[in-house]
């Protein structure tokens, strides 16, 4: 049933505030481990417990009965390793507010470097919550599938990000990056920066198309019925479904072409295109608003692209998990609500209760 699935990929409540005579280890931390992908029966071996410093209190410590390394209950914890715990949850909430790095380091007082860690920590984290939680979701609407175009370093280097809405949910359902440099004076550009800017594969818009399409199709039962505009690369995306062995009846391609909003051309094309692309439109004006290396005109552009598509997962687990689907209205309902993958909405301590793991996800997600 939906309610016995979600309740497989829920996180549990913090571990670091529990008993050590409660807490017992799920598998092993260390991802060489064979016992760390284990679903149940893991039993570690009790070994003795250390005292934190930041607030003295007693942490229990374990070891592995297969791999013999020990660890202790804050290996399960999303703030593992940091000598600021307390600052994980408020840089999160102000990193979604569009507040910059420099600005959060002077309103927490703490170093600027600090937040940078912490904001490469939470993209990391959000990116695995957002695939186990997408992966729970059973895909029953229509999906809206556009590319967020946005910079990295300079204007030179461009990436986009494929965002998959649902059309009724308003629920992110796959976010995948693709990078490519800028058309036109590419020469001149090289030698502006810096460095060179790394060379991108081609056809990387076709390509993220593609693997976002894979991974629609595993969560649709039936058929997909995917919504975008007249862009050549979503055509072709789909054309290329048949030689990975997917049929094409099960992809239902609807366009809207981008009309020309001129006066004197026909404007109720204008309309029904953003009737139909509300979804994904709605939350690319969010993330330049919320964001400022997304706007159109600014230097604060991201310095990689695995951060920048950090940010857009955490962005997108806050618009699933957290954010009501408006503010306008007295209404609690958000779209991981809509969706049914919860009851309620959640918070950042929700959020960040426990530690994800990389390899348990992926195999989850299979």
């Amino acid at each position: 049933s939906r309610r016995a699935r979600v309740s497989m990929w829920m996180p549990r409540q913090p571990t670091h505030g529990r008993r050590g005579d409660r807490f017992r280890p799920p598998h092993c931390p260390w991802p060489e481990c064979r016992d760390h992908t284990i679903r149940s029966g893991y039993r570690a071996v009790r070994k003795g417990h250390y005292s934190r410093l930041r607030d003295r209190k007693r942490v229990p410590r374990f070891r592995c009965p297969t791999c013999r390394r020990s660890f202790s209950r804050d290996a399960f914890a999303t703030t593992y390793y940091l000598k600021r715990p307390e600052l994980l949850l408020p840089v999160a909430s102000m990193l979604v507010s569009g507040c910059a790095h420099r600005q959060i380091a002077r309103h927490l007082r703490c170093a600027p470097s600090t937040v940078t860690r912490l904001s490469v920590r939470l993209g990391e984290h959000s990116l695995l919550f957002h695939e186990l939680s997408a992966a729970s979701v059973t895909l029953n609407e229509p999906v809206v599938l556009d590319h967020f175009e946005t910079f990295v370093r300079s204007q030179q280097e461009r990436l986009g990000i494929a965002t998959a809405v649902g059309q009724r949910s308003w629920f992110v359902y796959a976010l995948r990056g693709a990078g490519y440099l800028r058309q036109g004076g590419r020469s001149r550009r090289k030698r502006a920066l810096k460095s060179p800017p790394k060379q991108t594969a081609p056809r990387a818009v076709v390509d993220s198309t593609l693997k976002t399409l894979e991974r629609l199709l595993s969560r649709s039962p039936a058929w997909l019925e995917l919504v975008s505009d007249d862009h050549p690369a979503y055509r072709a995306a789909v054309r290329q479904m048949t030689s990975r062995r997917i049929p094409v009846t099960r992809i239902r391609h609807v366009i809207h072409a981008n009309p020309d909003r001129s006066p004197g051309h026909d404007q109720e094309r204008a309309r029904q295109r953003d009737r139909a692309l509300f979804a994904v439109d709605l939350l690319h004006k969010l993330l330049r608003h919320s964001q400022a290396h997304h706007r159109r005109e600014s230097i604060a552009f991201g310095r990689k692209r695995q951060s920048v598509v950090g940010r857009a997962a955490l962005f997108a687990v806050w618009r699933n998990m957290i954010k009501k689907i408006t503010e306008r209205r007295p209404s609690r309902l958000t779209p991981a609500m809509r969706v049914g993958l919860t009851r309620k909405p959640w918070t950042w301590t929700d959020v960040c209760a426990e530690r994800l793991f990389e390899r348990r996800i992926i195999r989850s997600a299979i």
